[in-house]
């Protein structure tokens, strides 16, 4: 199928009230964090750290999504935050970025672009959780 509708070339570069957020199209995700977990404990610990960890991203998710709801937007930075800081210490690199960007969102007020941003972290985490439990599995 051909696009016949005709789109304005692109004049200029993005004006400066624009934040251009760089998406990957693929899950980062840096193994070294649980390599060094499951070296240090024994496999069902490990796994009960990584249960919590998982969990409490999943918790956070939902308060921003609650508060997102209700317009709430000051009750959003400290979960936004604290999901980045737990997926960074289990290596899933594009929740902690994703989680970055919603807080960037939040202080800009950019509240269109923090719905893009909210669906970008939970996609990235509905994912994350495959990696890390096919990572566990080899």
């Amino acid at each position: 199928m051909e696009n016949i509708t005709p789109f304005p070339a692109h004049v200029s570069g993005p004006s400066p009230d624009v934040v251009v957020l760089n998406c990957q199209h693929r899950m980062f995700f840096d193994p070294s964090p649980l390599i060094r977990l499951f070296a240090e404990k024994d496999s069902d610990d490990a796994e009960t750290i990584v249960c919590r960890m998982l969990e409490d991203i999943a918790l956070r998710l939902d308060m921003l999504q609650r508060a997102r709801a209700a317009d709430a937007f000051a009750k959003m930075q400290r979960p936004a935050v604290r999901i980045g800081v737990v997926a960074d210490h289990i290596g899933l690199t594009e929740v902690s970025v994703a989680a970055g960007h919603v807080c960037a969102c939040i202080g800009q007020k950019d509240w269109i672009a923090l719905d893009a941003t909210m669906a970008r972290l939970e996609r990235g985490f509905d994912m994350a959780v495959s990696e890390v439990w096919n990572f566990r599995d080899l």
